[in-house]
C-alpha cells in the first residue's frame, strides 16, 4: 500500500467501502471483478479466479481492505489519465441520459450496476443506490456518476 499515493487509497477505499455492505472490514471476492470493471478493467474469468487465489491464500473468500490495495494496485498505472476517463464516463453518462437532462435516475444506474455485475443481489443494489442518492432524489448528476465510477 505505500507505493499507492493517498488519492488512489481513498479511490480504492470508496470501492471497498461501497462493497463491504456489513461495514466488517473485508468484501468478498465475488466483488472484485465488479469493482475492476468499475475501475475501467476487464478480467477474464480464468485470470479472476487466478488473482485472487494469490490474495486470498486462506481460501476464505473474503478479502480485508490491505489485500485489496495489493491486488487493485497491479491494475492502476502510475500516471492514470484522468481526463481521458473522465472524458470516457461523460460519454457513458450522456448515453444514459438519453433525453438530455443533465441526470439519469437511479433505476438506470441499478441496470448500470447489473450490466457491470449480474451477480449482485437486489438488496445490495438498493443499499448501493441509497449510499450514492443521499438526498433521496431518485436522480444522479454528472458529479455523482462521477463521484460513484472514480470514488472521488
Amino acid at each position: 500500500m505505500e507505493e499507492l499515493d493517498k488519492a488512489t487509497v481513498q479511490l480504492l477505499k470508496n470501492a471497498f467501502d461501497a462493497f463491504d455492505h456489513e461495514k466488517a472490514g473485508v468484501i468478498s471476492t465475488d466483488f472484485i471483478g465488479t469493482i475492476l470493471e468499475m475501475l475501467g478493467h476487464e478480467v477474464d474469468e480464468e485470470s479472476l479466479k487466478e488473482i485472487i487465489a494469490e490474495v486470498d491464500v486462506n481460501g476464505t473468500g473474503q478479502l480485508e481492505f490491505s489485500d485489496f490495495c495489493s491486488l487493485a494496485s497491479r491494475f492502476l498505472t502510475e500516471e492514470e489519465d484522468d481526463e481521458a476517463m473522465q472524458k470516457e464516463l461523460r460519454e457513458a453518462f450522456r448515453l444514459y441520459d438519453r433525453e438530455g437532462n443533465g441526470y439519469i435516475t437511479t433505476d438506470v444506474l441499478k441496470e448500470i450496476f447489473r450490466e457491470l455485475d449480474n451477480t449482485i443481489s437486489a438488496e445490495d443494489l438498493d443499499t448501493m443506490i441509497e449510499e450514492i442518492d443521499s438526498d433521496g432524489s431518485g436522480t444522479v448528476d454528472f458529479e455523482e456518476f462521477l463521484e460513484v465510477m472514480t470514488g472521488e
